[in-house]
Order: structure tokens, then sequence, then C-alpha cells
């Protein structure tokens, strides 16, 4: 990640967001919860900053499957590619105004990064193949 893009974070943020992108390297996915019946997937109020989305992302299957429940029990995981992620995700998402919630655990210290600073560490790791 360089370090334009990290100076405004927090130590708990980078080592956060470093031990996702080391996650997600080698598999080139990473995780989202996605309902099963209507295909929605889950965005909800960010609990730090007032009218913003945040979308929770995971860096293995095994972590996000862990929130498939209560009121996210009609959710399974489903995977993201990277690829799919820079394509697709990043316009849909910015012109929403959603920010990324890395390795979400519905906690109060849960982190929160700006698109652009995620979507930046990601490309870094891609592996074109």
């Amino acid at each position: 990640m360089s370090e334009s893009n990290t100076n405004n974070m927090s130590a708990v943020t980078k080592d956060i967001l470093t031990e996702f992108l080391t996650q997600v390297k080698p598999t080139q996915v990473l995780w989202a919860l996605q309902d099963k019946a209507s295909e929605d997937w889950v965005v909800l109020d960010s609990p730090s900053f007032e009218n913003t989305d945040v979308m929770p992302i995971w860096s293995t299957q095994a972590l996000a499957q862990q929130h498939c429940i209560e009121e996210w029990s009609d959710y399974i995981p489903c995977e993201i590619s990277l690829a799919e992620w820079l394509e697709f995700w990043v316009e849909d998402l910015n012109e929403d105004g959603v920010i990324v919630g890395v390795n979400w655990q519905g906690q109060d210290d849960d982190v929160e990064i700006e698109l652009a600073d995620f979507t930046q560490a990601l490309a870094e790791i891609e592996s074109f193949k």
C-alpha cells in the first residue's frame, strides 16, 4: 500500500487492512453477504459516519459466514474476485457514496475505509493471470 494512502489511517486500521490484504492476495477473492432470495447485498448505516452507508467485506468465506445470523440469517457469503471488484463494483459503490467495512465484526471499533483507499490497496495486490 502506498504511503500516501495510509498517512491518514490509524495504526489499528493499517494493521487490519494489511492482514486483510495478506489473506486476499493469494486467493484474489473477497467476500460479502448476499440475500439468498432477493440477491441484495448487505449494506448498512455506518456506525461512525452520519448519512454514510458501509458495505461489510471479509477476506475469507469463514469470516463472512460467522455473520449469517440474526438479521442476516437469510444471507450467504458470496465471493467477489478482485477483477470483478475493480471492474464493476467500484463505480456503483462510488456513485452511491458507500464506504467499506474491512473484516467487519459488527462492533463499535470496526474499520471503515474510504472506497478509493480500499480500491487502491486492492489494485496493488491484484494478480494478472
